[in-house]
């Protein structure tokens, strides 16, 4: 399964280094000490998330905010995050 969220990347204001925040996965933040590593740990954390997500009974994945919709503050940006998620046959 493939799952795109949107992230909102806020620039630290000390150095160098991003907060991520997806606003559709509650809860679920990142950090990183540059972009590059800020866009690996924010798709880090939205597949735990989601695993986690579809481990409980009545799993409800949220439906995807489109970007336009996020309300941005000064210097913020956003980029969609994908994530893929391997189903395992249950041998149960």
């Amino acid at each position: 399964m493939t799952f795109t969220y949107p992230a909102v990347f806020t620039p630290q204001k000390e150095g160098s280094g991003y907060h991520v925040v997806f606003p559709d996965l509650e809860g679920c933040e990142a950090e990183g000490p540059d972009l590059e590593d800020a866009i690996d740990n924010a798709a880090d954390a939205a597949y735990n998330w989601i695993c986690a997500e579809m481990e409980e009974e009545e799993c409800e994945l949220p439906s995807q905010t489109h970007e336009d919709d996020l309300i941005l503050e000064e210097g913020q940006f956003v980029r969609k995050i994908l994530v893929r998620i391997k189903l395992l046959p249950d041998n149960d």
